[in-house]
């Protein structure tokens, strides 16, 4: 058996410990030390003997066919992107080694658009690192600045944890989407770097790392509650910057004619000169100040 890292391995393991027997349409009669499905019960499902699943998950086979990977990803109830993720852990091809800069930059058009445009937005590199952010962006959060990184704040970061109010759907949405965007190049010392704070500090992360879960984090709305307009609901846009390795703008938009942007309006007010204390204004237009609601 090879040095070499067992991705396919891991990744067979973690997703056959999530389906469990009922879903796989068996009996369970009890006396499981381990959770999920047993490696002879997915060989036997997906028409392939133990021997050879066994030297899948071992790494002893590294090249199956697109056949036997799609069987296998039929027993483990993977969804297309899942299963597309499990192809290319186990095609044969061989990766070429490129070094990656050591620091993404962000193109300079880039940063003037983000500047200019009156929605919160950000560019954020492929490890969620953020590397340009308007005003209002950093008013919506103030983790959303230069230098910040969205995963450590979201896993470890109380203030950022309550901002969000679907803090569980959110953290399981950033972790699958990390290892989407990361896939088998995982060499990479901030990579290292990020996945050893983050698995030490956080039994979140940990437990949502070993589930292997893989997603493209798509367009979706994210409820906040602000500290200071209190709940706002808004839509975020993803856009890959062309001719960069990884990096996106990321933009926060609200329903027009909305009360959440009436909210963001309000938040967006707040930083033009002399528009005095926003907890002022949400008295005079709601008639409290801060809080939810």
């Amino acid at each position: 058996m090879t040095g070499k890292p067992n991705h396919l391995g891991e990744y067979l393991r973690a997703r056959r410990e999530l389906v469990t027997p009922e879903q796989a349409g068996l009996t369970d009669l009890g006396g499981r030390r381990v959770p999920g499905l047993r490696r002879e019960e997915v060989a036997m499902l997906a028409g392939i003997s133990v021997d050879y699943y066994l030297r899948l998950e071992r790494g002893r086979d590294r090249n199956p066919s697109v056949q036997v990977l799609e069987s296998i990803a039929r027993v483990l109830h993977l969804d297309d992107e899942q299963t597309t993720y499990l192809l290319g852990l186990g095609a044969d091809k061989p990766r070429r080694t490129r070094r990656r800069p050591r620091t993404e930059t962000v193109p300079a058009h880039t940063v003037n658009l983000v500047s200019t445009l009156a929605h919160p937005a950000f560019v954020e590199g492929r490890y969620f690192d953020i590397l340009a952010a308007n005003p209002l962006a950093t008013a919506l959060s103030p983790r959303l600045s230069v230098g910040s990184n969205q995963l450590l704040d979201l896993f470890l970061n109380p203030a950022e944890q309550s901002l969000h109010l679907d803090w569980d759907g959110t953290t399981a949405c950033y972790a699958a989407s990390l290892r989407q965007s990361v896939g088998t190049d995982t060499d990479d010392h901030r990579f290292i770097e990020l996945i050893g704070e983050l698995s030490l500090a956080s039994p979140r992360f940990r437990a949502l790392w070993n589930r292997h879960d893989v997603r493209t984090q798509r367009p979706t709305s994210v409820p906040f509650a602000h500290p200071q307009v209190g709940e706002i609901r808004l839509h975020r846009e993803r856009l890959t910057i062309s001719g960069t390795d990884g990096i996106t703008l990321v933009i926060y938009h609200a329903d027009a004619g909305s009360a959440d942007a009436e909210k963001l309006a309000l938040l967006g007010s707040s930083l033009a000169p002399g528009a005095g204390d926003l907890d002022e204004n949400l008295t005079v237009r709601y008639g409290h100040s801060g809080g939810h609601g």
